[in-house]
């Protein structure tokens, strides 16, 4: 299945370290070939890369490695096809808008008869993926629920959280969902995440040859948290996530968390 990368950070950051090892999963140390995506934000802006060439040998990857864009929150995908062509449209991330912000979704699983089960209105996909299904689907559920009126950021997520349960009843739903001011982790089966703040140290990428030391990137009072399928690094402590948790992220923090008690 694909893989997801995410950053949030209390200060614009770059993720060209972490971004450098899993690209090398797309055609090179794993599978995952079919295309690949990241998603930087700025402020209420965002800029986005897409390509459905391997990530490992795509040019655009390599300039994304090669150019230090900082932000404060960033969702990338590397594409293993299940569901639909191997194309740009079928490409993650995807981006709507609600309430004057674009919303950045990435989804690592697999979905059964998700069209007859999550109906969409309003938010119609321009793909054939269940992916993108999904995310119009919660759009949708969001839109009916709060109209325009934005509630705030705990009682939201903790809604989305709701409807992914309820998704992942189709299948392996592992899922990054930002608004370029949080960022939100729901685990189906797969899916970790580290924070990092001082004293920092060294981290050694497990797919490439590529060692940084922290302490000489940053300030004492940077926090950055950073989430993955499965850890980047090998000399680093990784929490890995149950089925039905979620975790919402804000600044490099942790501000919300749950999971679903029946985890059938």
């Amino acid at each position: 299945m694909c893989e997801l990368l995410a950053m949030s950070a209390n200060v614009p950051t770059d993720i060209c370290f972490s971004f450098s090892g899993l690209m090398q999963r797309g055609g090179n140390t794993g599978p995952h070939k079919d295309g690949w995506g990241i998603t930087f934000y700025e402020g209420k802006g965002c800029r986005s890369f897409k390509d459905p060439l391997p990530s490992a040998k795509s040019p655009i990857a390599h300039l994304v490695t090669e150019y230090p864009i900082k932000s404060e929150a960033v969702v990338c995908h590397i594409r293993q096809a299940n569901s639909g062509e191997v194309n740009l449209e079928n490409t993650h991330p995807f981006i709507r808008q609600i309430w004057g912000r674009h919303w950045t979704y990435a989804h690592n699983g697999q979905l059964a008869n998700f069209k007859e089960a999550l109906p969409v209105k309003y938010h119609i996909p321009v793909g054939q993926t269940d992916s993108e299904h999904a995310f119009c689907w919660l759009m949708d559920q969001i839109h009916v629920r709060f109209s325009t009126t934005e509630p705030d950021a705990k009682t939201l997520f903790t809604f989305i959280a709701g409807l992914c349960d309820e998704i992942r009843k189709l299948g392996v739903f592992n899922l990054i969902l930002t608004n370029g001011e949080c960022v939100f982790a729901y685990c189906s089966n797969n899916l970790h995440w580290i924070t990092r703040r001082a004293p920092f140290g060294q981290a050694s990428l497990i797919d490439a040859e590529m060692v940084v030391n922290f302490q000489e990137e940053t300030t004492t009072n940077d926090v950055v948290t950073v989430i993955a399928t499965r850890p980047l690094t090998d000399n680093e402590t990784w929490h890995k996530m149950e089925t039905g948790q979620w975790h919402l992220f804000q600044l490099g923090e942790s501000i919300a968390s749950g999971e679903q008690v029946d985890k059938g």
